[in-house]
């Protein structure tokens, strides 16, 4: 009889039966598709929020509670990456008005202000820079002069890593490093490979690869364009104190540049004692030469009218930057329009759209095709930060936290600067620069007033110290460049990283009672 229920025909008799208490195949499959590790990324977000929002108490600050569990689902799904960075930095807009934190609208604003109308006409500019090979034609220019005869590896270094610092300056540290990869290993391709190179050549390789990643880092600390940090800090402090003096261009360029170009020449001497020795010179210059150089220059062609346009359009748009407001006693150019021209309405970028590049008919030096590689996740990602930052200040949670930081109001004043670049640097190697810096920043802030010192003596550190992402390929998307060339391994990061880090906070620790107190007047309270 139960035969005859499981098979009702001879045919079925030959297929073997599932036993009875077995769930078919098609009914298990679906749930099993359902238990993968990306799923369960995605699932961990909206859980620890869950988690946070009905078990934390936090003595009956419910907006903090709130705003809490929000940070853990955007900072878990920026750190598994769940979900693409874009669509995580667009989370605030639903999950603010869904936790009552803020409206829409008001959230909305933080996507769109002065600072990222600088980052939008910066990478538009950058776009057009790599479009006409203008990075590429610099590169070679420079680091021809440094190829001398005979071969001096480590000023040739000098002049590749030089370049790649410069290049950073003025257009983002993760473009710089793009754009300055393969200028570099072009360079390195003239080199014997595998087991029949020389350990010198071998070094050498090393040596060119972590400079360029390192490098990129460096010189994007000089300025406000220069990375993504600097414009969260700079977007804080405005959002935080109104009131107060703004950070400007130039004014952040006359510390971040020295305090750079002391980690660069660091950087230089670390990798000189690591991978240089008296025998490299003999072994790499049978294979590179200037001539090498120069050949690549003239396969570039002269400079034709767009290229010079752009490098015209590029320049002026620092020079603007650079002299916005000079001091409190030679007003710049912006003191024509009362104060409310900042650097983003510098935007230059307007011009590419407007003067022809006499190559083709009605053709103009970029157009919105051209524009489809502009980097949105990174855009959406420093509003998310503004966005994130006025959620904490007035939810109140930076009170909340700060109060468990008792230790540091205790701290020397020389040890305050020390300490928070420690803090930023130590997260910022298991999470982005940016998302370090937005978690940081806020809780710097609400310390600074019971400490009675200046915001920006917490600030600043905090900040930069995010930048000092040296020990992890995965710590910023410029040192995933360096290690997909091959030439390098995280013993070799290690190796090179562990002491620019430390000589990094060194130079910050100096640098920031001296010369910070100086440029962002820290000596008084804000």
């Amino acid at each position: 009889m139960a035969d005859h229920i499981l098979t009702s025909s001879s045919d079925e008799r030959k297929t073997p039966l599932l036993p009875l208490h077995q769930p078919p195949q098609s009914l298990i499959h679906p749930f099993r598709s359902l238990l993968t590790l990306k799923n369960l990324f995605i699932v961990s977000g909206p859980l620890s929020c869950m988690v946070v929002f009905f078990f934390l108490d936090l003595g009956g600050r419910t907006s903090s509670r709130n705003m809490l569990a929000v940070l853990s689902w955007v900072f878990l799904w920026w750190i598994n990456e769940a979900v693409p960075m874009a669509v995580t930095s667009m989370s605030p807009l639903f999950l603010f008005p869904l936790f009552g934190l803020a409206s829409s609208n008001d959230v909305a604003k933080s996507y769109m202000d002065d600072i990222i109308a600088l980052v939008l006409g910066s990478f538009m500019l950058a776009l057009a820079v790599e479009h006409y090979n203008i990075h590429r034609r610099l590169a070679l220019n420079i680091t021809s002069l440094f190829c001398g005869d005979p071969l001096n590896p480590p000023l040739l270094l000098l002049g590749i890593c030089g370049t790649t610092a410069f290049v950073s300056m003025w257009m983002h540290n993760t473009a710089a490093a793009v754009m300055m990869m393969p200028v570099a290993t072009g360079i390195l391709q003239r080199l014997p490979d595998g087991d029949s190179a020389q350990p010198d050549v071998k070094r050498f390789c090393k040596a060119v690869v972590l400079g360029v990643i390192y490098s990129a880092t460096i010189g994007g600390m000089s300025t406000l364009t220069g990375t993504g940090v600097n414009l969260i800090l700079v977007g804080m402090w405005e959002s935080y104190f109104p009131q107060e003096e703004q950070i400007s261009f130039s004014s952040w360029f006359f510390f971040g540049f020295p305090l750079a170009l002391l980690i660069f020449f660091t950087l230089w001497g670390i990798l000189c004692l690591l991978y240089w020795s008296k025998n490299s010179g003999k072994a790499l210059s049978a294979y590179l030469d200037r001539n090498h150089l120069r050949r690549e220059l003239e396969l570039l062609g002269p400079m034709a009218f767009a290229e010079k346009m752009v490098l015209f359009i590029f320049s002026l748009l620092v020079v603007l930057w650079m002299t916005r407001r000079l001091t409190n006693d030679v007003p710049g150019w912006g003191a024509l329009f009362h104060g409310r021209a900042g650097d983003g309405t510098v935007l230059m970028a307007t011009l590419l759209f407007i003067i022809p590049n006499k190559k083709n008919q009605g053709e103009m030096l970029m157009d919105w095709n051209k524009c489809k590689k502009l980097p949105w996740n990174i855009i959406l990602l420093v509003g998310t930060g503004f966005a994130i930052a006025d959620g904490v200040r007035t939810s109140g949670l930076t009170e909340v936290i700060s109060s468990n930081l008792d230790f540091l109001r205790a701290a020397p004043y020389l040890a305050i600067a020390p300490l928070a670049c420690v803090i930023s640097a130590t997260i910022t190697e298991f999470t982005s620069n940016n998302a370090t810096t937005t978690l940081v920043l806020p809780l710097l802030i609400e310390l600074a007033e019971p400490m009675k010192v200046h915001p920006l003596l917490l600030m600043v550190p905090g900040a930069i110290g995010a930048q000092f992402a040296f020990l992890l390929p995965t710590s910023t998307p410029s040192n995933v460049v360096g290690f997909t060339t091959g030439h390098i391994r995280i013993k070799d990061m290690i190796s090179a990283g562990a002491p620019l880090k430390v000589a990094g906070i060194a130079a910050l620790s100096l640098l920031m009672p001296t010369l910070g107190s100086f440029v962002f007047k820290t000596n008084k309270q804000a």
